[in-house]
């Protein structure tokens, strides 16, 4: 292997481990965001709370165009009747940005 390989190589096994901690470091930025937007008070990861299971969540609307846009609607506006009788109530508090965060971080469970 040439010198010029060894350099490509590490230059391309630096990018690829950057990436992923990159990647790590969104996902857990947008678990914190989940868990500080007190969302973790009606619903967990895999199973239902009060709020449907994230993973749930996901399987149900992942496949769907525009889904992220729709869901960041529901956590600023609140909801009633598609996972039964229980509304989730508006979370004004969060900003746009941060419901569109949510949701994206949500659909990728």
């Amino acid at each position: 292997m040439t010198k010029k390989n060894i350099v490509v190589l590490a230059a391309s096994v630096a990018a690829t481990i950057a990436a992923g901690l990159f990647i790590t470091g969104a996902a857990h930025a947008s678990e914190e965001l989940f868990k500080t937007s007190n969302c973790n008070s009606c619903h967990a990861m895999d199973k239902k709370l009060v709020g449907p299971a994230l993973k749930d969540i996901s399987a149900k609307y992942k496949t769907q165009k525009g889904t992220d846009a729709m869901l960041a609607s529901k956590i600023k506006k609140g909801g009633a009747g598609v996972w039964g009788v229980i509304p989730m109530p508006p979370n004004a508090a969060v900003s746009d940005e941060d419901a569109l965060t949510l949701a994206k971080w949500v659909l990728a469970q």
